[in-house]
Parts: C-alpha cells; structure tokens; sequence
C-alpha cells in the first residue's frame, strides 16, 4: 500500500521545536535546517493537516517532509525498544467512533515498514481539514492517546493497534532502530545519552515527549538533522520518536 496520499503539516521532518518554538523544516528559513527561533514561529505540529494527493506528508505551503522517506540500513545487532505485542483492539484500517468502536486511552501499532501507516484523531466525521485533531504518517511504531473528546479515529495502512497501559513496563533497550518510531521511555528504551550518525541522504527526525496526543504542546524538544546526531533523553520523558536516522546506541 502506498502513502496514503494525506498533506500533512509538521509530521515527522517538518517539525523543529526549541523549547515551546516549532517550525516547518522547509519553510522560509530552511538554509537553517528548518530551525526558527522567536515566540512569533509558525506552530507546525501534526494538530494540523490538509489532504491531498502527494505520494508522501508535505506541510500546509506544499513542502516535502525531509525525514523518513528513503529506506535505510539496520544495524542487526540494535534492540528493537517495544513491548511484546497485546491482542488487537482495533484493526489497522479503517474508520473508528470513539466510545462505540473505541475506547478512549492509548494505544500501539507496530505501523507499517513497507510503506506509510496514516493515523487521525478527529472532532467530527466531516472529513474536513478542521476536523482533524492530530495525525501522522508513520514508519514503525507508534503510540497515540485518544482522548475522551474525540470523535472518530481513522487509521489507514497500521499494523493492528493495541492498548497498552498508562505506566512503562518491560526491559529498557540502550539500543535502537533509526527508523523505528515511537518508543517508550523507561519500558521500551533506557534514558540517557544517544547517538546517531543521522542522515546523508536527507534529514533525521528525533523527537522527545511527555505524551502521546501528538500536540504541539506534547513536544519537550526535536530536531532535524543531516550528519552526527547526540540526545539526551531524559528520566521524565515518556516517549521518544525517530525517523530516518541511522541506529542510535547509548553512550552515556
């Protein structure tokens, strides 16, 4: 299956937040990676998105999303950093009602390594751009918390989701995949200090959040990188996101 043909405004690369700042990674300050600084930056967060029919996620003004969109070498050796998988609770597509087909909580995917798995929380089943509550396009795992509010959950081309519980659980890997996804902290990988050696071809996306909703005010920090990339996660981080990077191993 191919993308699902969804323009989205800051998924993955398109995101650079300095403390509570983001910004589009292509945008009119792109010779700087994408970074802004100031409090008057766009907020390019996956809150926001609009359709259309590109092979990948672009942001509002028609910018590709850099990270993610080739096929990178992996390190065997690298530990993936997930939980064992739980019985379903929602296939991988398909349109949900939250409350009816769905409960509100936080669930898993193991996304889809073929191609893009598309995933949205929405305040209404209008299909309309404001609808959208928050998205992403998404290789490898990832965590979203659908909240009590929502309306409907649209998931396309996932891997099966499951709930998952609020507290980590589970052996922290000190290793993993650069493409992997969303892992959680303190159950799926161990805080600390990582490296990478990012991306030649394009940009490495990480990103740490104290949650799963997938809002820009979830973001602690993030960062588009071409070359060496150095992290630290920290104890009180819940989860960490990677997307086109090399493997990242603990150094520290």
């Amino acid at each position: 299956m191919g993308a699902k043909g969804k323009i989205v405004l800051g998924v993955v690369a398109g995101v650079v937040v300095i403390g509570a700042v983001s910004a589009n990674s292509n945008g009119s300050n792109g010779s700087n990676n994408g970074k802004h600084s100031g409090s008057t930056a766009a907020k390019g967060s996956s809150a926001s998105a609009e359709r259309g029919s590109g092979s990948g996620s672009k942001s509002k003004d028609g910018a590709g999303a850099g990270a993610g969109a080739g096929t990178k070498s992996k390190d065997k050796s690298a530990t993936k950093a997930d939980t064992p998988r739980k019985k379903a609770a929602l296939a991988g597509d398909g349109d949900f009602q939250v409350g009816t087909d769905i409960k509100p909580g936080t669930y898993r995917t193991t996304g889809n390594t073929d191609s893009l798995c598309y995933w949205e929380r929405a305040k209404d089943a209008s299909g309309e751009m404001d609808s959208i509550i928050a998205n992403d396009n998404v290789t490898g795992t990832s965590y979203v918390t659908i909240q009590a509010g929502d309306k409907l959950f649209k998931s396309s081309g996932c891997g099966d989701w499951e709930a998952v519980g609020t507290k980590a659980s589970g052996t922290p890997a000190t290793r993993m995949e650069g493409d992997g996804g969303m892992h959680r902290v303190g159950g799926g990988i161990a805080p600390g200090t990582y490296r990478s050696t990012g991306n030649s071809d394009g940009l490495c996306y990480w990103e740490r959040s104290k949650d799963a909703s997938h809002s820009l005010d979830s973001i602690i920090a993030n960062n588009n990188v071409s070359g060496t990339a150095v992290v630290t996660i920290a104890p009180g981080d819940t989860y960490f996101k990677t997307s086109g990077c090399e493997d990242w191993k603990k150094t520290g």
